[in-house]
């Protein structure tokens, strides 16, 4: 970052603390309930907060103190300009209440536990042997990314457990062949929610269940599936994008310097370089195994805490699973079976095993940060009325669209989870509302209720302030800004194609037309832009992007 911007992020801190400071004589010391005649709560203002922190992180390329500044936005508006009301809300009801949240809680113990699983394969020399091996069946880049892809697929437990499981298997594979970090975390991502939303068995069709009243949540997901556009036609385009080595924007860029030996193009740190000495003598079940068991114990811990043995079905036990306690769960059990493991193989000592500990942790803490502090500014937004604002708006005026509703559901949807990060929140707000306006005895009901959760998939996709695109840059070691600037054109590629098909099964809503419809589309898109930028040497958007950097440099 440059000294300009330096000294007008400095200046916009400065300047909201003066506003807070002269704001304690307006607010008075009455204690009067903040919420009582807030003219922000339930307005656009709602959505302000997460816009600040998305403009300042593309801006500034620093996410952390864009996310401070949008939650200090955010306890602002919530106390009125009051300085005590700010301080309180942001740290009392913002960063500890999101710390002391169960369900947050133990999504950190899993991710603290994965990253821990990973050090102890890497030291143990697992991912180094799947490498080697991989080196003997992964000839070419085609090779590597379609493997990406087809362990993103087989990984659809969920979209956590995807990013840091694929990244680290295939960091190795991908680094050999000289495709980009941010390539790679692209594919990681891509493969993360957009698998997970279409996979029955996995802890979003349970999130998606839960959403559901009349108790047929599961079934409603499987009709929903051929509809669900944007994660169907991300998986096309990925394919597209691997087989025919096309890129553009700024991920062309990065491709580029990585084919020169540069995968970071730049952008590399010294805690990527920091790798241990493998154990050469690690074998591919190393790795294999504890991903295995990981599986197993996941699926076993999802079921576990929604009540199958306590006498539940399979079916209900999983749309009544609890995501964090399951993956907690299952996650602790298989670290314990890892460390038998090795101890057995004696291909490490304990003391070896008890180190991977903290460096599993400080691997995780910059990926703990900023969920925290996404968290917290959801729930800057969550306090500022962002939900009942949106749900309003579409129940007001979509409801007179009617063949127009997929389209608009799936876009409302998108800005609401990019601009809040959660694609879990967008389906609690939209779905039931959705099946108020469309009963499930509408043809137009699951279109709808698929619309909401595609659109859901595309903003949480798209958003920097989104957790599976924060875990996405975490399981690739790839710059978390760079991992946003080079995905988003791709993103909204696929969006506007999936917008169209929905305008399309607003008025045929039948999957066996549409979604063929779509595909075609969207390889229709992909050819006509493979035929347009191969006519170019240098993509539009990288030429800008040059003449930014330039004048950055001066």
């Amino acid at each position: 970052m440059n000294k300009k911007k330096l000294i007008r992020i400095m200046a916009l801190v400065l300047m909201l603390a003066s506003v807070c400071t002269t704001a304690v004589f307006a607010a008075g010391e009455d204690g009067i309930d903040p919420m009582a005649g807030n003219p922000f709560y339930h307005s656009f203002w709602a959505l302000v907060p997460p816009i600040i922190a998305i403009a300042l992180a593309l801006i500034t390329k620093e996410v952390y103190s864009s996310l401070f500044i949008g939650i200090v936005v955010g306890g602002l508006l919530y106390s009125k300009f009051s300085f005590e009301g700010t301080l309180t809300h942001v740290f009392n009801d913002g960063i500890v209440a999101s710390l002391a949240d169960a369900y947050n809680v133990g999504i950190l113990v899993f991710l603290v536990i994965l990253g821990t699983m990973v050090a102890i394969m890497n030291k143990a020399g697992g991912s180094a042997a799947f490498g080697r091996w991989a080196s003997t069946h992964i000839k070419t880049r085609i090779g590597a990314q379609l493997a990406t892809i087809a362990l993103g697929v087989l990984i659809f437990i969920d979209d956590y457990f995807n990013c840091l499981t694929v990244g680290s298997v295939m960091r190795p594979v991908t680094d050999k062949h000289n495709i980009s970090r941010a390539k790679l975390a692209y594919l990681i991502d891509a493969t993360a929610a957009p698998v997970c939303i279409i996979a029955p068995v996995s802890s979003w069709a349970a999130a998606v269940s839960g959403f559901v009243e009349e108790g047929n949540g599961l079934h409603l997901f499987i009709r929903a599936i051929p509809y669900n556009f944007y994660a169907l036609l991300t998986i096309v385009m990925m394919l597209f994008l691997a087989v025919s080595n096309m890129d553009f924007g700024p991920m062309a860029r990065h491709e580029d310097a990585a084919k020169n030996g540069d995968i970071f193009n730049g952008l590399k740190k010294a805690s990527d370089a920091a790798n241990e000495k493998t154990n050469e003598k690690g074998k591919v079940i190393d790795l294999v195994l504890p991903i295995i068991v990981l599986i197993v114990a996941c699926v076993i811990g999802m079921i576990y805490s929604g009540g199958f043995f306590e006498g539940e079905s399979f079916v209900n036990a999983f749309s009544n699973a609890d995501a964090s306690v399951g993956l907690m769960l299952g996650s602790a059990v298989t670290l314990v079976v890892t460390i038998i493991y090795f101890l057995l193989r004696r291909s490490l000592t304990f003391k070896d095993l008890m180190d991977c500990l903290p460096e599993g942790f400080k691997a995780m803490v910059p990926a703990i940060l900023i969920l925290t502090l996404a968290w917290t500014l959801k729930a800057m937004t969550d306090s500022l009325g962002a939900k009942e604002f949106v749900a309003d708006f579409v129940m007001n005026r979509a409801a007179n669209f009617q063949s127009l509703l997929p389209a608009i559901i799936f876009l409302i949807a998108c800005f609401l989870s990019f601009a809040t990060g959660t694609s879990w929140g967008t389906f609690g707000i939209l779905i039931p509302i959705t099946l108020s306006v469309f009963p499930l005895t509408n043809p137009l009901g699951v279109v709808c209720v698929s619309a909401c959760m595609a659109g859901a998939v595309c903003g949480d996709h798209c958003s920097p302030i989104s957790d599976t695109t924060i875990m996405a840059s975490a399981g690739a070691q790839c710059d978390h800004v760079a991992h946003v600037s080079t995905q988003l054109p791709y993103a909204l590629t696929v969006a506007c194609v999936s917008a169209v098909t929905y305008v399309i099964s607003g008025f045929i809503p039948k999957a066996y037309i549409v979604l063929p419809i779509g595909i075609v589309l969207m390889i229709g898109t992909l050819f006509v832009m493979k035929k347009v930028i191969g006519n170019k040497d240098i993509p539009v958007v990288e030429k800008i992007e040059e003449g930014l950097d330039l004048e950055e440099k001066k």
